[in-house]
């Protein structure tokens, strides 16, 4: 029950400081941008890039994968890339979103609009 009123604490706490928060979460939101991260499923035969926002920027086949004429294979390897590019850069943006709640003084696992 105390450890409500400590988190109340904690977020009123924050609440007066509104601007700083915000800047906070901007600088955040522009390091998130800047993020990237790689999955690759068949030992290399697909590699997919994705952004900080969760955006496929780059998918690639190789040569090997093409000569497999197995479209369902295929499929599957694009979806296990995908996955595991995803489950990466959620990762790291959990780590950015950590970093500024301690900044701010907030508990961990603590969440605010725009941090999660």
């Amino acid at each position: 029950m105390f450890g409500m009123f400590k988190d109340l604490s904690a977020v009123m706490g924050v609440m007066g400081k509104m601007g700083k928060l915000k800047e906070e979460v901007e600088a955040m939101q522009a390091r998130v941008a800047q993020l990237s991260a790689e999955g690759d499923a068949g030992a290399g035969l697909v590699k997919v890039r994705v952004n900080g926002k969760s955006e496929i920027v780059r998918c690639a086949l190789s040569d090997e994968a093409m000569k497999l004429n197995d479209r369902e294979m295929l499929e599957d390897l694009i979806k296990a890339a995908v996955n595991q590019a995803l489950t990466k850069i959620r990762q790291q943006v959990a780590e950015e979103t950590a970093k500024v709640a301690a900044n701010m003084g907030l508990p961990p696992g603590m969440n605010l609009p725009g941090l999660s």
